[in-house]
């Protein structure tokens, strides 16, 4: 069926569709490979001033073009306009005043829509009105054709990746903008800049024949041969052994690893090699129970959903019970949890020179997100912009975690967003300490959108064998695979030579201006922050003692590993471990021996403690409700202008508030956060 509308026709069939968006006059520079669906004229709503301009389906996305506004060439995907396929979470036509329907994949559209609403799953929203005047059948195309494309969208063919038509002519000559720990030159380089000196680059799993789960090179103790490591990490979950995440300037270690294989019968050799890879040289070392006290898997994607159910324009909560409701969400408890744990990890490798000892069964999510966030809390650089990057990739892209099955892409049951918690976890960080961080919200922003958008390889696979697979890296290498992973999916027309990090390609030069946190305090100088030798706050730990940090609180082992004659606390399932009391002390005063409040003494340097208690942990708005734009109306802005908009706003709010103040409210404290809530 062919419509026509501004001298242009087109045939939404999926076999006859147009060329390529580019060659269309007034489109939106074409991604390759993409083709137009339908279009249809409209207005977009919700948000302020509205504007006129197109609704287009491709068969790679829905956008919409403002009239008379040009893209750059250079970055064809805008964060604003456009949705891809597989980025939408919820469709609906609406025809009047009552008259919904939410259009599933492959359902049949039952009226002419006056306007369509796109819930994107990163909290975004569009909703475009329709031109009436003759133009309905238009507007009934164009959601068809959205219904259909979103249907024959599957898994193989929209994450092959979208590839973007700059990055293909410029790729193979492109300067990736921070290292993206692909080669052993770039692990020997971090290495030294984190002055691990006990430590070198590992490349036994170079050929992904110890786990394809693990990178490709990887840091163990200095004196530990590889024939050794190999042997270790077998006695391990996925055959992820321990090795190093980051070294403090003071001399601590911080190590993840996978759960011990109880069932495998090592002899002393093996057991000897474990010990020392989990010693790394420390006489002190603790374990820490990663899964204690955190979420499940399961919980972390059910408050997700019930996070986004909740936040939707049309959520069935009253406004007077939406506190309650964001509550039962679980989310805000979920990112407290973290915080602490994380918090108490730094004091652990902060307070004493030791082996600080991530365990997790699978290796892949909560010890990414702990070692992460102890980074943050501990180290001054990974808070620069740089830095958080590199922080981001090598704990999550490099160490293998699982982001197409947690984001729900692959359609398992193991979908959990950890990486999104993590985001939130940091976002309160900079909430917290707005002047510890270089980089701002709406970097925090892009990188949450980005986790949905297939572009480059970072975010599209699961493993770095997969990434490495697709991108041809090793096609000469004989593989041996992991049991319970699957090859990855066919594809070649993905961004081979590209990473999530080359902003320019997706955002203009305005846009990544707002990466940068105006509030960051440059004397917080990385390389002055903490001298590359032990500083007096740091004491060795006590004579080869070994530790387990549950439920906030030390419980000495009396060995490292499960297989010694007596069976290691680690052996037996953490629900029959014996609970100790929490302290009513927090992990400072029993490491420090200082009050609660700190007193008149100072943190170690770069160290920070955020608060998780009650009203400290806050619903990132700028995120979450962004489908509810009257929410955001006085938020924080970037720019002096934002600021003076803002500040007119709140200016406003005041006026229509001082008629309705009595005197006598005037002698009683008023939280400001309460009146503004109430005023919206």
């Amino acid at each position: 069926m062919w419509w026509g509308g501004r001298g242009q026709s087109f045939n939404i069939a999926p076999q006859k569709a147009e060329p390529d968006v580019g060659s269309q006059p007034g489109f939106p520079p074409s991604l390759v490979g993409e083709q137009i669906l339908a279009w249809a004229p409209g207005v977009r709503k919700g948000l302020e001033p509205e504007l006129s301009g197109t609704l287009i389906c491709t068969n790679l996305r829905v956008t919409f073009q403002p009239c008379g506004w040009q893209r750059s060439q250079e970055t064809p995907l805008s964060s604003e306009y456009d949705f891809v396929l597989v980025n939408i979470g919820r469709l609906e036509a609406v025809s009047g005043l009552s008259r919904v329907q939410l259009l599933r994949p492959g359902s049949p559209l039952k009226f002419i829509p006056e306007e369509i609403l796109i819930h994107g799953r990163d909290f975004r929203l569009l909703r475009v009105a329709f031109e009436a005047g003759g133009l309905e059948p238009q507007a009934f195309q164009v959601t068809s054709a959205i219904v259909q494309a979103r249907a024959q969208s599957s898994q193989a063919q929209q994450y092959a990746g979208i590839s973007l038509s700059k990055a293909g002519q410029s790729s193979g000559s492109r300067k990736p903008p921070i290292p993206l720990l692909e080669t052993s030159e770039d692990w020997e380089t971090e290495r030294k800049k984190q002055g691990a000196r006990g430590w070198r680059v590992s490349t036994v799993n170079e050929r992904f024949d110890v786990a394809t789960s693990l990178p490709r090179y990887f840091w163990v103790p200095k004196r530990t041969l590889d024939s050794e490591v190999r042997r270790a990490f077998g006695h391990f979950h996925q055959g992820r052994g321990p090795r190093l995440s980051w070294h403090h300037p003071g001399g601590s270690d911080l190590l993840r690893c996978g759960g011990f294989y109880t069932a495998s019968d090592p002899n002393k050799e093996h057991i000897r090699a474990v010990e020392s890879m989990l010693q790394a040289g420390h006489s002190d070392v603790v374990l820490v129970d990663t899964a204690d006290e955190l979420p499940s898997l399961t919980d972390v994607q059910l408050a997700h959903l019930k996070l986004r159910a909740l936040c939707l324009p049309d959520s069935s909560a009253a406004e007077e019970k939406w506190l309650s409701a964001l509550e039962g969400t679980r989310w805000l408890d979920y990112v407290r949890s973290c915080l602490r744990k994380a918090s108490d990890i730094s004091v652990l490798v902060t307070s004493r020179v030791r082996s600080v000892v991530l365990q997790e069964r699978g290796d892949r999510d909560f010890n990414g997100l702990l070692s992460s966030l102890v980074q943050l809390l501990s180290a001054p650089e990974a808070r620069t912009l740089l830095g958080f990057q590199s922080l981001v990739q090598r704990e999550w892209v490099a160490a293998g975690h699982p982001f197409l099955t947690r984001l729900g892409v692959t359609g398992a049951s193991e979908e959990a967003p950890v990486f999104l918690l993590f985001l939130d976890c940091v976002w309160q960080l900079l909430h917290q300490f707005p002047a510890e961080f270089e980089f701002s919200e709406f970097f925090l922003l892009a990188l949450h959108d980005s986790a949905r958008v297939p572009d480059t390889l970072t975010f599209l696979r699961d493993t770095p064998w997969e990434r490495g697979k697709q991108s041809g890296q090793f096609n000469s290498y004989t593989q041996i695979y992991t049991p319970g992973y699957s090859q990855p999916p066919a594809g070649n027309s993905v961004n081979l030579q590209l990473s999530v990090w080359d902003w320019d390609l997706r955002y203009s030069s305005e846009q990544i201006l707002q990466f940068h946190n105006p509030g960051y305090d440059p004397e917080h100088c990385p390389d002055s922050w903490l001298p590359r030798q032990q500083p007096s706050f740091m004491v060795p730990g006590p004579p080869s003692s070994v530790w387990l940090f549950s439920r906030g609180a030390l419980t000495p082992l009396n060995q490292l590993c499960p297989w010694r004659d007596s069976p290691s606390v680690l052996a037996v399932s953490s629900r029959w471990l014996p609970r100790p009391a929490i302290s009513s002390e927090s992990l400072a005063d029993q490491e420090w021996g200082l009050p609660s409040h700190w007193g008149a003494c100072p943190l170690p340097p770069g160290l920070l403690l955020p608060g998780y208690l009650g009203p400290q942990i806050r619903l990132w708005r700028r995120c979450y409700l962004r489908g509810r734009p009257e929410v955001q109306k006085g938020l924080s802005a970037p720019t002096i202008s934002g600021l003076q908009d803002e500040l007119s706003h709140l200016q406003e709010l005041l006026r229509r508030w001082t008629p309705r103040v009595s005197p006598e409210d005037h002698s009683k404290k008023r939280d400001p956060n309460t009146i503004l809530s109430q005023s919206h």
